[in-house]
Order: C-alpha cells, then sequence, then structure tokens
C-alpha cells in the first residue's frame, strides 16, 4: 500500500532534531513512505534551509518542499500538506520525533486487515535524549472505546497517526484551533463515521515531556481548552454535564504551580 508522509516545519525547530526525526522515518524504517511531504511554515532558519536542501539531494523526487511565505499555523499548513499528498493513505509526524523502525509496517498491516479510516498507536515521551524515557501515553484500541475516551480527553497521539486522505477531507481537515488542530479533527472525524484504532504499543517517541507541558500550561492554554469544550458541546458530542466537567478540570489543571502540574503529569502519563 503506497502512502505520504505529512510533515510540517517552521523556524523554531532544531536542525538536529530535524535530522534526527528524517533518518528515523527514512534511513531506519522497514518500510519507506512513497513521498514524504514538507510544508515549511513560514521562513525558516539558514540552518534548516542547510539540513532541508541536504535531503532533498538525497530523498530526490520522493521529498517534496511546499513552501508557504508566511507562518499560518500548524493547522492552516497541515490542510495545505495534505492537498499536496498523492497517496489516500497519509502518516503523520513531527519534525522533532522519532519512529521507531517498524512504524510505518505495522500500521499498514492494520490498514491490509482491518475496515479501519485512522490508525494511532501509544507514545512514549522523553527529555532531551531518546533514551531518558520519563512517561508513556497509553490509548484505549477499539473504535468505542476511543468515542467514551474522546469525551474527557484527546483519543489519538497525532505524531503516531496514519490516515486516509478521503475521511479527514469530509470531516473537514484542519481547523485553525491553536494547540488542538488535532483532537477537534478526529471528534469530527468521529461525527462523519470514521473507524478509529490505536495500535496497544509505542511506535513513536516523542521529544516532550515536563518541559512541553509546562509550556502549556496557563491561562492562554486554559482559555483555549474552554473554546475547543465550547465547540463539542455545540456539535453534540458532549452534553452540558460533560461540558461543565471537563472545563472544570482544565482550567484547574493548567493554572496550578508547575510542582502541582508534574504529579498530574505523572498520574495521566503512566
Amino acid at each position: 500500500m503506497k502512502f505520504s508522509l505529512l510533515l510540517s516545519i517552521y523556524y523554531k525547530e532544531q536542525a538536529n532534531y530535524f535530522n534526527k526525526a528524517m533518518q528515523s522515518i527514512w534511513d531506519n524504517q522497514t518500510v519507506r513512505p512513497n513521498e514524504i511531504v514538507l510544508v515549511q511554515d513560514g521562513r525558516l532558519t539558514r540552518e534548516l534551509y542547510q539540513e532541508i536542501a541536504f535531503w532533498q539531494k538525497k530523498l530526490g523526487n520522493i521529498l517534496r518542499v511546499i513552501k508557504i511565505e508566511e507562518n499560518v499555523g500548524l493547522g492552516n499548513a497541515l490542510n495545505i500538506g495534505l492537498k499536496n499528498c498523492s497517496h489516500e493513505l497519509i502518516a503523520r509526524m513531527d519534525t522533532d520525533d522519532i519512529a521507531l523502525t517498524n512504524r510505518f509496517e505495522k500500521q499498514l498491516k492494520i490498514f491490509q486487515n482491518s475496515d479501519i479510516d485512522i490508525c494511532s498507536s501509544w507514545v512514549s515521551e522523553f527529555e532531551s535524549m531518546e533514551n531518558n524515557i520519563v512517561s508513556y501515553r497509553r490509548l484505549p484500541e477499539n473504535h468505542q472505546r476511543l468515542v467514551q475516551f474522546a469525551k474527557k480527553r484527546n483519543p489519538l497521539n497525532h505524531p503516531a497517526v496514519m490516515y486516509k486522505k478521503s475521511i479527514v477531507q469530509y470531516a473537514g481537515g484542519y481547523k485553525d484551533m491553536t494547540w488542538f488542530e488535532d483532537y477537534y479533527l478526529w471528534v469530527r472525524m468521529m461525527q462523519k463515521g470514521a473507524k478509529f484504532y490505536n495500535i496497544q504499543e509505542v511506535l513513536v517517541n516523542m521529544r516532550a515531556g515536563y518541559a512541553q507541558l509546562e509550556r502549556r500550561g496557563g491561562l492562554q492554554y486554559a482559555m483555549n481548552e474552554v473554546i475547543l469544550q465550547k465547540k463539542l458541546l455545540k456539535l453534540g458530542f458532549i452534553n452540558s454535564f460533560e461540558f461543565i466537567r471537563n472545563v472544570g478540570i482544565r482550567i484547574t489543571a493548567r493554572l496550578v504551580p508547575k510542582y502541582l502540574l508534574k504529579k498530574i503529569y505523572s498520574k495521566i502519563r503512566t
């Protein structure tokens, strides 16, 4: 089964992180993408341009670079990338994460043997070095459990997903919703009848951990979560009770001191 890999990069990315991500999805994979679509979301650093040029020379026509002059944000950049993907199956990953060697092979087997529209997996989260795993994000396996889980929390690890282009576009694609573009898309896909599945093992190592969690605390992040919950309520995906519960939990979690936030984090990441 042929598939595209969709990436988006912007100026804050580090060139060595991008290089390691590319090595993991090309040099070290048992099954390689037939096409890699890299969206340059705005102007980049000189080091990033040099690294991208290296991979263009190495991969030739496999790597398609889509240039956007001004930064438009992740959701808009991914929609532009989606339109430029040639294949129905599209895998996603972030440009600072590491794919395990058999990631694509395992996901393709699921699509070959199951009637699903989107497949993700568990992820590990590491600080600084890949072997410094600080936590895991383990999620339910089957569709019905994932629908119920989505009423409380994001049901998929975005950097590990592989999905069908047609159902993503049928659901309206990514929307401009800072930090929650993926969660909002999954819910709309569920409402359009898409079938979900999570592989019950780690296939991607995410560069995340406590440092990223701390960046995603504070009032602005909390307010964006409230906006998302209002959208889910308007869609009829959650009811009023679920809205109040979710907003209460999220605002409390985002506004607590950092040391308490780490404790909360350790409870939900096992």
